[in-house]
């Protein structure tokens, strides 16, 4: 073993003790190799930050590991240091530290005290996550518009973690104090290592299925590359995609992988996850009662208000109804003044006048009207008698002379010199003996009368 011989607390030195068959106590090997560290007095390192815890609530010490491609070693920073360093520890962020190793006596713990501490930039890994995260909010996936509500008091709840840890049975208990009546669905997953983010898909699918009113994706604590699965793309676009609202509560205040940002609520604990969908007996009491006061308090507001409105509704129709009123009295007046009101039989009076009067002008129109008349017509019948020969005189001639020829040419004129027509006894006349036979009855027009008479006999 390659220990330099170094006396601490008066002990024999430490290549002799191990060298020979005494054996050293836990206090003398801790001494012992406290005082080997330091030895190596102080040195400038520098590494990213990883599993950053502070600063403390009681004495404001920060501690944290720093880390390169293979090795990892414990950080402390006193409340003294952080406060005039004037850096915002993360993890992720490339550290430059001033300080030297010290063991703790209490445990035999080796770690780097950081006498002074100066940003070096963002570690690989911390700039790959910062870039998916950027590229996903990029994409809307972090927008609080997209994010699904979530019930505020949920009666089914599913609950995506470890079996094997602790923190199933923190978020049971906290959901079952709280509101004894939820139904809690449980999925195990794996929650860091090879194959997690797939393994938390899963379960995401598994518990969707059930149709909860919410799902918890939980986790305790842990370093900021055992968090890196709750940073991984596809299990963050799984949560984005989920059709029931995803709350995730993973490891303490500081840590905040990517998941968070696209969940539909973060919380910082696994327990206070569980807090968020199982508001406790008194602060839903105190929601009803507060609700319930600014109901009342809505109520006076609202009866105040529909108070005054009727007042004033009441003031308008006031005002309007006597408004109508003198309106309507002003009209009942005027139409009281009327003479025909006030004296109903003036109307039959006043039509009987009026008759009067139409009967007097039409008795002394009808002799005007008659005597014009009459003139009209002696005009007429004057005009009449004096172009009746006129017209007719050119046609007396003509007719005359029309009717000599009518008589000239009449049968009646021929039947006149002795001829006879003969008829048979249908009506049609005979101009042929061999139509008639003996027997046959007919009818002979002379010239003045007729007679009947019957075939005896017939000369062809």
């Amino acid at each position: 073993m390659a220990w330099t011989s170094v006396d601490t607390r008066g002990a024999r030195s430490v290549t002799d003790v191990v060298g020979g068959s005494d054996a050293l106590s836990v206090t003398a090997a801790v001494g012992a190799a406290g005082a080997c560290v330091k030895k190596l007095g102080p040195m400038l390192v520098t590494g990213e930050v990883t599993g950053f815890r502070g600063p403390n609530a009681r004495s404001g010490h920060c501690y944290f590991e720093v880390k390169d491609d293979s090795s990892v070693m414990s950080v402390k920073v006193w409340k003294g240091i952080y406060a005039k360093s004037g850096v915002a520890l993360k993890d992720g962020l490339q550290l430059e530290m001033w300080g030297s190793f010290d063991v703790y006596s209490g445990n035999g713990e080796l770690s780097f005290i950081a006498k002074r501490i100066s940003v070096a930039g963002e570690g690989p890994l911390q700039r790959q996550v910062e870039a998916l995260r950027a590229k996903l909010k990029a994409e809307g996936l972090a927008d609080p518009a997209r994010k699904r509500p979530i019930p505020r008091f949920c009666t089914r709840v599913a609950v995506i973690g470890s079996i094997s840890g602790e923190v199933i049975d923190d978020v049971k208990r906290t959901l079952l104090r709280r509101n004894k009546l939820v139904e809690i669905q449980v999925v195990g997953a794996r929650i860091q290592g090879v194959g997690a983010p797939e393994d938390i898909i899963r379960a995401l699918g598994i518990a969707a299925a059930a149709r909860p009113d919410a799902i918890l994706l939980v986790r305790g604590g842990g370093s900021y590359e055992e968090l890196m699965t709750f940073s991984d793309e596809s299990l963050c676009r799984a949560v984005a995609a989920c059709p029931v609202p995803v709350i995730t509560g993973i490891g303490h205040e500081p840590d905040w992988p990517i998941v968070d940002d696209v969940s539909d609520r973060r919380a910082s604990t696994p327990t206070g996850a569980a807090e968020s969908v199982a508001p406790a007996l008194d602060e839903i009491v105190g929601s009803i009662n507060t609700r319930r006061e600014r109901l009342f308090r809505a109520m006076d507001v609202i009866l105040e208000q529909h108070a005054r409105a009727i007042g004033q509704q009441g003031l308008l129709m006031q005002r309007s109804m006597s408004s109508r009123i003198s309106h309507e009295s002003l009209r009942v007046e005027s139409l009281a003044s009327r003479h025909c009101l006030s004296d109903p039989m003036t109307i039959v009076s006043d039509r009987e006048t009026s008759l009067l009067q139409v009967e007097q002008r039409l008795l002394d129109a009808l002799p005007r009207s008659l005597e014009r008349k009459g003139r009209e017509l002696d005009s007429l019948a004057s005009r009449l008698s004096g172009v009746g020969p006129r017209i007719v005189r050119p046609y007396e001639a003509r007719v005359g002379s029309l009717a000599a020829t009518l008589d000239a040419l009449s049968p009646l004129k021929v039947l006149g010199r002795g001829y006879a027509i003969a008829r048979d006894s249908d009506g049609h006349v005979v101009t042929n003996a061999s139509a008639l036979a003996p027997g046959d009855a007919v009818s002979v027009r002379l010239g003045e009368g007729s007679f009947e008479a019957a075939v005896t006999g017939v000369s062809k």
